[in-house]
């Protein structure tokens, strides 16, 4: 058997796919190293992908040339375009899964790429010589030999599960922990902490009274992730259902405080501050009398249900009697409780913008182990860790997004750069540029950077200048053609829109609110023309266009300030520069600052406890 490979992967979750993926697409002999075999991107939690920011990241992935979209695509059972009642800079899509289908087209996605080869074990030790990753060791006594090393372990790294006073080791459900490795970690110089997460109960849908629940169908106009033309079918659409907790329910819900190991001090860790247990919105949320709740389909050949909004890790019998008096669910069965899981990470300020140790060359950290939760930060951060390590064995230029290029460019920045108190979650919030980081345009910014790395397929490319092209043409059509009133009057009485006097440049119709390209293509025939000439992908390019022109000035601003920061972001520190030796710098500032080593005055301008004044202290510094 073969032991020695350009890059070995340990575990196979949704950031160890995406960079055994890239790295083997771009020429690299990969290794993946995973416990099971059947369980290839497992969603551990709910059975989603996208919704909030999430959504743009997972485009962002499709359009570098990872396959998250894709096998999200070929598994959908709900799609919905949340945020649709704001400004396009917060529309993302969001679509429910099937959890078992999703696995095994990961499964098939990855055993049809040649490069990659799988080894079913436990990574136990990381070989490291003369301070560089060289390989793994595993349970069954293999060593396998790479010129890197990418972990991307999840939560099994000293995984132990908390129902109650309860406890189990394991990495998820019936699924044995990573022991040892971390301390091996540790001992070379890495430091370590603890995260907590958690899941809820799974339920039988044949005992849920669907009839006293609230159903939530997804969007009648069903959208891909990929920007890649399909012709595959859609899965059977799913309904959600919405249920509430009561007064009664968290009266119950309380009376198991006491035991609970996460008031008790038994879970250490901090959990996800934006998806709460239920115990701590409680608490949290003092005066609410209800939390709203969602029962989300496991798949279309499965009775089993998730219910979003209530993980615990209170005892059984509590979970159990608080259940019963939800609405819709008194005489519901459950196929297992749920629990909290506590899981050792490794603060990622110890990390270069690579992802790359600073510590352990040539030791890549992706994923749970960096301190993020949900599928789409991890599967963002293995497709960037399996990109770089590949460069770099290479000896080719490391490959990093700016803040102003994607979210994952803000993801890897702000965990490098502020590290993380407790699970890091992607909001669009976090995005200073999110008008040009928007769900619709991601390929336009990343596609064909992405090629010439060598990832990005050319067929990809030719879809985009496809896009591209069409876009332009629609922009120019509005900006020539002129409306006459008895054109357009009725439309805009219709819409609810004043009417015009005079013949009128369309493009300053399309500027009002009330105004959507389809309105006006039912009363031009020419617009209507061009528009049905669009061979595939038409409501896709249609929305880019008119998000271009509706937005144009707004987008045109922010590019601007953009560009002015990148000045920041272009002014270098030395590698070599003794913080110390400069003494009007804050002693917070010099000890994040060393701790941190920012490349650029930019990076080092957005690292907590580093002043303005330490900024200027450092401009002068360079000046000189």
């Amino acid at each position: 058997m073969n032991t020695n490979y350009d890059i070995i992967v340990i575990g196979a979750g949704h950031a160890g796919c995406e960079a055994a993926a890239a790295a083997a697409n771009l020429g690299s002999k990969v290794l993946l190293i995973t416990m099971d075999m059947t369980k290839f991107a497992q969603m551990s939690c709910n059975p989603a992908m996208g919704g909030i920011a999430k959504g743009q990241i997972i485009r962002e992935i499709d359009a570098l040339g990872g396959y998250s979209a894709i096998v999200t695509d070929q598994t959908m059972i709900q799609f919905r375009m949340l945020n649709k009642s704001k400004g396009p800079a917060m529309w993302s899509p969001r679509a429910q899964n099937d959890r078992t289908k999703f696995s095994i087209k990961w499964r098939e996605t990855l055993e049809n790429i040649h490069n990659i080869s799988f080894w079913q074990d436990i990574a136990t030790n990381i070989i490291i010589d003369n301070n560089k990753a060289t390989g793994v060791k595993t349970k069954w006594g293999i060593e396998f030999h790479a010129k890197a090393v990418i972990l991307t372990a999840g939560t099994f790294l000293n995984g132990l599960m908390h129902v109650g006073d309860k406890t189990q080791n394991g990495g998820r459900a019936g699924e044995m922990p990573a022991l040892i490795l971390t301390e091996q970690i540790v001992s070379a110089g890495i430091k370590s902490a603890k995260l907590k997460t958690g899941t809820p109960a799974r339920f039988d849908a044949r005992t849920i009274d669907f009839n006293k629940l609230t159903e939530q169908k997804g969007d009648t106009e069903i959208r891909r992730f990929s920007y890649l033309p399909s012709e595959i079918p859609l899965l059977p659409q799913q309904s959600c259902y919405i249920a509430y907790t009561n007064q009664t329910v968290h009266n119950i819900l309380k009376t198991g405080f006491e035991m609970s190991p996460l008031f008790n001090g038994t879970i250490k860790g901090r959990g996800p501050k934006y998806c709460p247990s239920i115990e701590d919105k409680i608490v949290t949320f003092a005066t609410k009398d209800a939390h709203q709740l969602f029962l989300e389909p496991e798949g279309v050949n499965t009775i089993e249900y998730y219910l979003n909004g209530f993980s615990s890790s209170l005892p059984l019998n509590v979970q159990l009697e608080a259940i019963k008096e939800i609405t819709g669910l008194e005489n519901a069965k459950i196929f297992r409780p749920a629990y909290a899981i506590e899981y050792d990470y490794f603060p990622p300020e110890q990390l270069m913008h690579t992802l790359e140790s600073k510590i352990i060359e040539n030791l890549y950290f992706a994923g749970q182990v960096n301190g993020t939760t949900g599928y789409e930060e991890a599967a963002a951060q293995g497709i960037m860790a399996g990109i770089n390590a590949h460069l770099k064995n290479n000896n080719k230029p490391e490959f990093i997004l700016k803040r102003n290029q994607a979210y994952i460019g803000v993801l890897i920045d702000d965990l490098v750069t502020k590290g993380v108190d407790d699970p890091y979650r992607m909001f669009t919030s976090r995005a200073e540029y999110r008008i040009l980081l928007r769900q619709d345009n991601a390929d336009d910014r990343l596609t064909k950077i992405s090629h010439n790395l060598g990832l990005a397929t050319k067929e990809r490319v030719e879809h985009l200048n496809y896009k591209l092209k069409i876009k332009e043409e629609i922009i120019a059509f509005f900006n020539k053609y002129k409306v006459e009133p008895n054109t357009i009057n009725q439309t805009l009485t219709e819409v609810g829109t004043n009417e015009i006097s005079q013949k009128m440049p369309l493009i300053n119709l399309i500027l009002r609110p009330q105004v959507e390209i389809k309105h006006l293509q039912k009363v031009i025939p020419e617009l209507d023309n061009l528009l049905n000439q669009i061979k595939y992908s038409r409501e896709e390019i249609i929305e880019t266009a008119e998000i271009q022109l509706k937005y144009e000035g707004y987008i045109e601003r922010e590019k601007q300030v953009a560009e002015k920061i990148t000045r920041l972001e272009n002014l270098n520190i030395p590698e070599r520069i003794d913080y110390d030796k400069i003494s009007s710098i804050s002693n917070e500032g010099k000890q994040k600052l060393k701790l941190i080593k920012p490349k650029t005055i930019a990076q080092a301008s957005r690292i907590p406890g580093v002043s303005p004044s330490d900024i200027n202290v450092l401009l002068i510094f360079l000046g000189r």
